[in-house]
């Protein structure tokens, strides 16, 4: 279902966020107070504006109001996030915000914000359970000692079989899906090869 997104702050995070959501086929509102950013991401996103977000009514008059979800990217101007965040919040609006320290974190919570990410120590985390894996892409942290890792497979696991592997038995590893040129196999049967 396409969804229209606000998404506030244009920096590394904001514009990868805003290029990310339209590519998925959003709608996207993106917004800086640096003209020169917002017309860097201009040519990717639906709409792009140069606003103030830590000024009054600024997102009500852009019509933030009427998106379904907030994404705020703001974390060198810690004051600006909050400002943004309260009044997307105070407009009704499901908001997602980053946050640059613990302490901002926090406050982003208090505030309300659905949900608050801390991009930096979110990947911390995955390159400290993946650094010494080799073949390991990315890792998603589930519980302590339990996560979904993405791995590409060493040369020698190519052309056998998961029941030859047996991963589960010698790693303690349950092969969850396959990706192979574009097709995703969910499930596969210990005797889908690996290619």
């Amino acid at each position: 279902m396409k969804e229209q997104v606000i998404v506030v702050g244009l920096g590394r995070f904001g514009s990868s966020v805003a290029r990310e959501v339209e590519a998925l086929g959003h709608e996207v509102l993106a917004t800086d107070i640096d003209e020169e950013v917002v017309n860097e991401v201009a040519p990717d996103v639906t709409h792009a504006v140069q606003v103030d977000a830590s000024a009054e009514g600024a997102l009500a008059s852009i019509g933030a109001g009427d998106v379904s979800t907030a994404i705020v990217g703001i974390t060198g101007n810690t004051e600006a996030s909050i400002f943004a965040t309260m009044a997307l919040q105070t407009l009704g609006v499901r908001t997602i915000a980053k946050a640059g320290s613990p302490l901002h974190a926090r406050i982003l919570e208090r505030l309300g914000a659905d949900r608050v990410v801390s991009p930096e120590q979110e990947a911390g985390v995955r390159v400290a359970h993946t650094f010494n894996i080799t073949g390991v892409v990315d890792y998603l942290v589930v519980a302590p000692t339990f996560g979904i890792a993405r791995v590409v497979p060493p040369p020698t696991y190519v052309g056998r079989t998961l029941r030859d592997l047996d991963l589960q038995g010698r790693f303690q590893l349950t092969p969850i899906a396959v990706s192979r040129g574009g097709r995703v196999v969910v499930n596969p049967s210990r005797d889908e090869v690996l290619r």
